[in-house]
């Protein structure tokens, strides 16, 4: 038995819960999955996973027998990294997982630099605007929205906070009622981003009075943050974006901001990696790289 082999199988079984998961995540066959997990069932004198037609279930021995496992081959990946990453070259893969829009506009561009600096590293980028969980997913990092961590296998770091701007673009606004305050949108057309924690209830603050409006209808609703500008662009309702999705758009004049002394709740930007890889070169780096890019947009 290939001890080493074994217990990666063992790990990647219990998180996908699936043999034909492992199987396809570890590029093996269904066999060798069974062949490894039955082999070190056998080693152990002890069963850790029941098997059934429909489902595995974990024994208690097994999930016991899985935090050690964790621990030990973490600690095998961190030996390794602190060797193969002791020059100032880095090798191997980084996987990382951006949003869609946001990772297109702002930070493709990054990893694409980062790439110039770092040419013998492999780049595995996986672009969904859902919520993607990275052990599962084998993620090295995340960029994401929202500071909250389900897993408290994850760290985070802040890169940017993003100024939420309320737009809509000359042309809506020249074909419909004027608006002065607040109450005056309720009468307007909507635009949603259906991902957001807060699709249809927006929250505004103007020196100390904080209201909240709750969205009627909408006219266009939108899984993507580029689908969602071309509809206001093009001239069919209001949103609500960060900054940095219609900063181009506001200084051309295709957009404009409307009642910009009520201020959105910002939308804070996070670098989200794995605990037990904190230590890998690669990822620190990478993380460093596009914190240096996002502190310079707030300085300039």
């Amino acid at each position: 038995m290939d001890k080493i082999r074994a217990l990666t199988v063992f790990r990647r079984v219990v998180e996908l819960g699936s043999f034909t998961g492992a199987a396809d995540d570890l590029n093996l066959s269904k066999a060798a999955i069974s062949k490894n997990i039955n082999e070190l069932e056998e080693y152990l004198k002890s069963p850790l996973i029941n098997r059934t037609t429909r489902k595995l279930h974990v024994t208690e021995s097994g999930q016991l027998y899985y935090n050690q496992v964790c621990n030990i081959l973490d600690n095998l990946e961190s030996a390794d990294l602190s060797v193969i990453e002791s020059s100032n070259t880095l090798k191997g893969t980084l996987k990382i997982s951006i949003p869609m829009s946001l990772g297109l506009l702002e930070i493709n561009p990054i990893i694409c630099e980062f790439m110039h600096v770092h040419p013998d590293l492999s780049i595995e980028v996986v672009m969904n605007d859902q919520y993607v969980d990275l052990i599962e997913e084998g993620i090295d990092v995340a960029i994401r929205g929202g500071a909250e961590l389900s897993n408290s296998s994850l760290r985070s770091r802040k890169l940017i906070d993003m100024r939420r701007m309320l737009c809509a673009s000359p042309n809506y606004l020249s074909r419909t009622t004027e608006i002065a305050q607040l109450a005056d949108l309720m009468q307007h057309k909507f635009l949603i981003y259906s991902f957001s924690f807060s699709a249809r209830n927006w929250l505004f603050r103007h020196e100390g009075e904080t209201r909240e409006i709750t969205l009627p209808p909408s006219a266009y609703v939108v899984n993507n943050g580029l689908a969602l500008k071309q509809a206001a662009c093009s001239g069919h309702g209001i949103l609500l974006l960060p900054d940095l999705f219609v900063k181009n758009e506001i200084e051309s004049g295709e957009l404009v901001e409307i009642l910009p002394h009520w201020k959105a709740d910002k939308h804070s930007l996070y670098a989200v990696y794995p605990f037990h890889k904190e230590q890998s070169q690669k990822i620190r780096t990478f993380i460093d790289y596009i914190v240096k890019h996002f502190e310079s947009i707030k300085s300039s």
